[in-house]
């Protein structure tokens, strides 16, 4: 018997099996390598921005945003999200892994989940977000937790 450990065994069965798959260490370094993008000063101010200033109820209230400077915000926002998601989704960064490092995307995604079909339609972008929305779709507890959020927002907001 092998020392790795029935974890580690069993995710060298599953790469051997689907070589796309990362090891573990890939994922770290791929982990790593978007939380260096998160530090990088314009997209920390995004993140600020669409984290504490923007709480969407309507696709209205988007529209509204989108007349303004910060548009430009919540769309470094979104993309950086929905890149990030598309390496969970395509399996360069184990979903565990992302999970345990990665709950920021949950509250952008909570801004927009309660409206994206609507929002999608309205835009014309039937793809916005749904990287991210099939990740949070596999990510146990992740509704109740986003609704938890935006409830939790629209007070940060009122205060």
């Amino acid at each position: 018997m092998s020392t790795l450990g029935p974890t580690r065994q069993a995710n060298q069965h599953t790469y051997q099996e689907h070589p796309q798959l990362s090891t573990p260490y890939e994922s770290a370094q791929c982990l790593m390598q978007l939380y260096e993008l998160r530090r990088e000063d314009k997209l920390r101010e995004a993140r600020t921005y669409v984290i504490r200033a923007f709480n969407p109820e309507s696709v209205e209230d988007v529209a509204a945003v989108m007349q303004t400077d910060d548009y430009t915000y919540v769309r470094m926002v979104v993309g950086y999200w929905d890149m990030a998601a598309s390496f969970v989704q395509h399996g360069a960064i184990d979903k565990g892994m992302f999970r345990d490092s990665s709950g920021e995307m949950l509250a952008t995604y909570s801004k927009f989940e309660h409206i994206i079909e609507e929002l999608r339609e309205a835009q014309g972008q039937p793809g916005l977000l749904k990287n991210v929305e099939a990740v949070a779709a596999d990510w146990p507890g992740a509704k109740e937790r986003m609704a938890g959020m935006r409830e939790y927002f629209a007070d940060l907001a009122k205060a």
